[in-house]
């Protein structure tokens, strides 16, 4: 079961990656199938399930893009 719901807002992400590298499960990926509006390909996380809810994605975004609440 997820400890954790994050939501990215997609149509904001530059696709910068530091959430990608900042998630120690690795579950966060861009989403190479998609591109926002603004013509970067968007962070997305893979498995909900295994998120651990640590927030290290949401610190890392400089563009404060990701919501992470606990559940």
């Amino acid at each position: 079961m997820a400890k954790a719901k994050v939501i990215f807002r997609e149509e904001s992400c530059k696709g910068c990656g530091l959430c990608v590298e900042a998630c120690p499960k690795k579950i966060i990926t861009l989403d190479t199938d998609k591109i926002n509006l603004k013509g970067y390909n968007p962070a997305v996380i893979k498995n909900m399930e295994d998120c651990i809810g640590c927030g290290n994605c949401a610190l890392m975004c400089p563009d404060m893009i990701i919501s992470v609440a606990r559940l």
